[in-house]
């Protein structure tokens, strides 16, 4: 009859302890910070924002605005090129500048940069066929946004991380 009894004792000590650590565990995980989520192309508006002349270079900002009522990620380097009226790509993608990169973080409606950069005519009289789109890939995406823009790459074509818009 003993070994009934502990054998029931066993039992009942482990379901107390099964019990607890599940109770234990649940706490422990929604006591965990939330994560905030990558920005998707569909939570995002792109456009190519004013040209600024630096010295021999033009610089281009690539604007990404959160459009949705949370708060979004992005991380690293966009991808990015310019294309013809027919999609197809001319010459070869912009470079990266080898910045540091930091995660920003996009509220509703906030914008950040990515600088996308070339050289004056002046400067580098190389240059492409004047585009129709900037094709844009935002960091950590495999979908892409072609954005209406002439732009005549000449010479480098670079691109910076993105950044919190000043």
């Amino acid at each position: 009859m003993s070994n009934v009894l502990t054998r029931a004792a066993t039992i009942a000590s482990a379901a107390l302890l099964a019990t607890t650590g599940a109770l234990v565990g649940a706490t422990q995980a929604s006591a965990l910070p939330t994560v905030t989520p990558t920005c998707r192309v569909a939570d995002l508006d792109l456009a190519v924002g004013a040209r600024e002349r630096a010295g021999g270079s033009v610089n281009y900002p690539i604007l990404f605005t959160n459009t949705t009522g949370r708060t979004c990620a992005l991380r690293g380097y966009p991808g990015v090129s310019v294309t013809d009226a027919r999609h197809h790509q001319i010459g070869t993608s912009a470079i990266r500048t080898g910045e540091p990169i930091s995660t920003v973080f996009l509220g509703p409606d906030d914008t950040v940069t990515a600088i996308m950069r070339t050289n004056s005519r002046s400067v580098s009289p190389n240059c492409r066929q004047t585009s129709s789109y900037v094709k844009v890939y935002p960091p950590n995406s495999g979908v892409a946004v072609e954005i209406p823009y002439n732009l005549r790459v000449c010479g480098m074509f670079e691109i910076s991380p993105v950044e919190a818009s000043d």
